[in-house]
């Protein structure tokens, strides 16, 4: 008779995702989270043909924790604004998902940058073109100018270089939202890149 598994798979991924969440996903090994069950390793390959496979449940209980923190952004009055700092507050409190979910290399098998920029353009550009009366183009380049500043914020956060409070950065996303939205209503073909980029400078020196 074969022996009882101790573990469902549902506790080994659990169990997985805290070392991921403390140490980075480099750090799920089949010892390490056989140490964190008080286990050998034998239970782990009873559901898991390899650790990438784990590794893959991993990756998706943390864009899930991620998605939460979205879920919560939407749900604001202003649901653009609300997920620019939800998506900050995720690199504060969750950095090593952050690294999981937003800083991998092309082909690793994670979603990566690029694809959170698309899924933050899908999410918030209705609630942009609606609040600040935009079409789809333009409300699309908003929010790919806003979530670049805040990659940048973010990825300070997780390597522990940045030197700004949480208000300190919402205040200069506020600057950059005042200043794009403005430019994008005031400067004719911006959004489209046919602007007339020295005659638009020659005026705003005048100023």
């Amino acid at each position: 008779m074969p022996p009882k598994v101790k573990f469902q798979k549902e506790e080994i991924v659990q169990a997985a995702l805290e070392i991921a969440r403390k140490k980075g996903i480099d750090a799920v090994t089949a010892r390490e989270v056989a140490g964190a069950l008080g286990v050998s390793p034998r239970p782990i390959f009873t559901w898991y043909d390899t650790m990438d496979q784990l590794r893959h449940d991993v990756f998706e209980l943390a864009k899930a924790e991620y998605r939460a923190y979205i879920e919560r952004g939407l749900a604001e009055p202003v649901p653009f604004l609300g997920v620019w700092q939800q998506y900050l507050r995720f690199a504060k409190a969750q950095p090593e998902l952050y690294r999981l979910l937003f800083l991998t290399r092309p082909g690793s098998g994670a979603d990566g940058a690029m694809d959170a920029l698309q899924d933050s353009q899908a999410l918030a550009r209705e609630s942009v073109m609606r609040i600040y009366h935009m079409d789809a183009h333009t409300a699309d380049c908003y929010i790919r100018n806003l979530w670049l500043v805040s990659f940048s914020f973010a990825t300070l956060i997780v390597t522990g270089n940045c030197p700004y409070t949480e208000e300190e950065i919402f205040a200069i996303g506020a600057e950059f939202s005042v200043s794009i939205c403005k430019a994008y209503k005031e400067i004719p073909g911006l959004p489209e890149g046919t602007f007339d980029k020295d005659a638009v400078f020659k005026e705003l020196v005048k100023k």
